[in-house]
């Protein structure tokens, strides 16, 4: 119980602590997004760029939409049994939350496809040079778990509509390091404001609202 307790005090603190508050490159080459569904946050990068083409890796054929007007896609990290077992809070398991939190699952990366994008209290914009990009761009591929020829490993599995698709990804899910510290420290590594750690989205968008 005391460890519960002082976890959730440390998750209510060092949130509120920012790293990279100014910012020391102002160049604006690329557009990107942090969005959340109120639990996750996912970060929403342009499928092709110059810097970058999402598609080659991450093809369209592997989801039933191969719509080719899609301009945006959405990447996050988490566990994989939350992925793929619990479309809805109301499918959520004890057996998923508790492997989930006691780093007994593996984790997957999930691409979600869109048209467009707008931004509100829980899809916010950002603007990144192209070297801070270049940075993102490295540490969302790593990742992903690749096969011997390099390319993301599909999960053959229900998605949650019609353009997403899930992939095998690195590292464990744990309660100290979530889906939101993923994109936490996404946002890290392309040198943009971010709390020191957090392992809720409210933690991101603090720095943000």
């Amino acid at each position: 119980m005391a460890f519960f307790v002082l976890y959730i005090i440390v998750a209510l603190i060092l949130p509120r602590f920012s790293v990279n508050s100014k910012d020391e490159n102002p160049k604006e080459d690329v557009a990107i997004y942090i969005k959340s569904n109120g639990v996750h946050t996912d970060i929403v990068v342009p499928i092709k760029t110059e810097y970058k083409d999402w598609s080659e890796k991450l093809k369209f054929e592997h989801i039933p939409s191969k719509d080719s007007t899609m301009q945006f896609i959405g990447i996050g990290w988490g566990d994989k049994g939350f992925y793929l077992n619990t479309p809805e809070w109301s499918d959520l398991k004890f057996s998923t939350a508790f492997n989930a939190a006691f780093y007994l699952g593996t984790s997957a990366m999930h691409a979600t496809f869109y048209k467009q994008i707008k931004e509100n209290e829980n899809c916010i914009k950002i603007n990144i040079s192209k070297e801070e990009y270049a940075n993102l761009i490295k540490y969302i591929e790593d990742s992903f778990q690749v096969d011997s020829d390099g390319n993301p490993i599909l999960i053959t599995a229900r998605t949650y509509g019609q353009n997403d698709s899930f992939y095998e990804a690195n590292r464990k899910y744990s309660l100290f390091y979530t889906c939101n510290t993923w994109a936490n420290n996404a946002l890290k590594s392309a040198d943009q404001k971010a709390a020191v750690w957090t392992p809720t989205d409210t933690g991101i968008f603090r720095h943000y609202r």
